[in-house]
């Protein structure tokens, strides 16, 4: 028996060969809260009935289902490589770096149709036993990023779903060894993409990833359920530098309106060789929307400088993660 409170519950998933498809959760993530639930539409029979007072409980009926919610979790150095997948769109199979137990995911900006997800929610009574909510038909539309001073790398992962299924069997949990990455492992770079130089001053940074999509796909002859979401609009990719207001490097971006690379990583243990446990983003051009340095008191002056990143013409957005990860 499980620990009859939120110490027993459980996430595990997998990808999905086909939208809305069981695939047995393959990955165990370990996470800080979740927000994943059905969402249904009923409608109530109005028919006037001489003499009755109350609506027909029989007379109610659902006519359409879907999945929502979310999840938040620390960015770990394994069992990343599905979520990222999700997000991103490309697929990906991780490259084995020389002879080593190192495994670099390159996960580039695509379309993210036929990426979706079966996602295992274990849900523990009083009792110990641990209840089943299978969410089926997952896309990621969205998911931010985010470090601070002293703080985690942590990821909030927005969800779509087709439908709940709580007639599979849970799957017994199973976790590998893992270790979070953090701020002190935490490197912020801008300048000319590919020679990129490393900013000082930085406390906080945040990044986040839309992937607006059509989910109000719902037809007659799919039994009240929708099908796959579909991409209606450019993927947007926002975010926020918190300084100390140490050069005036950021701030002339802003003034001029200039572009520039941004590299946000995180390089932890060496994995073998000169290999190490890394995750990366790359933004190829950003621009800053504001964030000019204000005085506001005797203190060190800290400007948050917001930007958006957009496509230079040449190179894509990525999310580069090195672990041991053999397969996703």
């Amino acid at each position: 028996m499980a620990i009859g409170s939120g110490l027993g519950a459980q996430l595990g998933i997998s990808a999905e060969s086909t939208y809305g498809t069981f695939v047995a959760p393959a990955k165990f993530i370990e996470f800080t809260k979740e927000s994943l639930a059905l969402k249904k539409t009923t409608a109530q029979s109005a028919g006037i009935a001489a003499g009755r007072l109350l609506a027909l409980s029989s007379r109610r009926v659902l006519t359409r289902q879907e999945v929502q919610g979310s999840i938040d979790l620390e960015i770990v150095n394994k069992s990343m490589g599905v979520l990222l997948q999700a997000l991103m769109g490309t697929t990906v199979t991780p490259v084995q770096q020389v002879a080593t137990t190192a495994y670099l995911q390159t996960h580039t900006l695509a379309d993210t149709f036929g990426k979706s997800l079966t996602i295992q929610k274990g849900v523990p009574l009083t009792t110990g036993v641990v209840t089943d909510k299978t969410f089926l038909g997952c896309k990621v539309t969205s998911a931010e990023f985010a470090c601070e001073v002293g703080g985690m790398l942590t990821g909030s992962f927005e969800f779509d779903g087709k439908t709940c299924d709580e007639a599979q069997t849970l799957a017994t949990a199973a976790y590998p060894s893992m270790s979070p990455f953090h701020f002190s492992q935490m490197a912020v770079k801008t300048g000319t993409y590919s020679s990129e130089t490393a900013r000082d001053g930085v406390r906080k940074v945040s990044v986040k990833i839309e992937r607006p999509q059509a989910t109000e796909r719902f037809y007659a002859g799919q039994a009240g359920l929708k099908k796959e979401p579909i991409s209606n609009d450019q993927v947007k990719i926002t975010g926020s530098l918190e300084t100390d207001y140490i050069d005036t490097i950021l701030d002339d971006l802003h003034t001029s309106d200039g572009a520039t690379s941004l590299v946000w990583e995180f390089v932890g243990p060496i994995i073998a060789s000169t290999y190490a446990e890394t995750f990366r983003i790359t933004l190829p051009a950003v621009k800053f929307d504001e964030g000019p340095p204000v005085v506001d008191g005797f203190d060190v002056i800290r400007p948050t400088f917001n930007f958006t990143a957009l496509y230079d013409g040449t190179n894509p957005v990525k999310i580069e993660y090195m672990s041991t990860d053999v397969t996703l």
